[in-house]
């Protein structure tokens, strides 16, 4: 009997605070952070505070390590109790999206959550990211690599690519085909 895979899940919140509250909305989302971090298989969290006039939101990023921890956390009384004072401090109440994979890597700033493109849009964009990258990797350091044992060459290769992909490669690929990935009718769709 196979037991089924679980997968690490992303909340993105996006809240718009009343002017003139941020001070408070950011004292108690601080404090949020800090609880959720005592649950077991919380991630780690981000804010992001508003881009702009323009964009006015805070978007608050969070990951639990499956779907049962993610449940236990939004479940408690000791979210409950700061979620209630947080609401009322909003223009409007929060919209939430659950995301997992790489589906997080594909965000544009000032429009989270947006419906993500496409799963074969996706794929072509990460590959185009991903091959370029793991082919650097290997021009550089192809001569220490092969000195090294394959589980320890495998894994320092994975962790390079992977941190590059994260904070360097993708931020600017999404950018960069953002015409293609989220065509101007599906861009500011936000999913419930």
């Amino acid at each position: 009997m196979s037991t089924p895979q679980k997968t690490a899940l992303t909340v993105v919140v996006s809240r718009r605070v009343i002017k003139g509250k941020e001070s408070e909305f950011e004292k108690l989302s601080t404090e949020m952070t800090q609880r959720a971090a005592t649950f077991p298989g919380y991630l780690g969290a981000t804010m992001f505070r508003p881009a702009s006039p323009e964009d006015p939101e805070y978007r608050i990023a969070f990951k639990f390590r499956d779907r049962e921890t993610l449940t236990a956390w939004e479940e408690s009384e000791e979210r409950a109790e700061l979620l209630e004072q947080i609401e009322s401090l909003l223009v409007q109440p929060s919209e939430r999206e659950v995301t997992s994979g790489i589906v997080t890597w594909f965000t544009l700033p000032g429009q989270n959550p947006v419906k993500p493109p496409p799963k074969w849009k996706m794929t072509i964009v990460s590959w185009l990211a991903l091959y370029p990258a793991v082919t650097l990797v290997f021009v550089m350091f192809g001569d220490i690599l092969a000195q090294i044992p394959l589980l320890l060459r495998t894994m320092t290769v994975t962790i390079v690519v992977m941190l590059l992909m994260t904070y360097v490669l993708m931020p600017r690929m999404t950018r960069w085909f953002a015409f293609w990935l989220f065509p101007e009718k599906n861009r500011n769709v936000r999913l419930r």
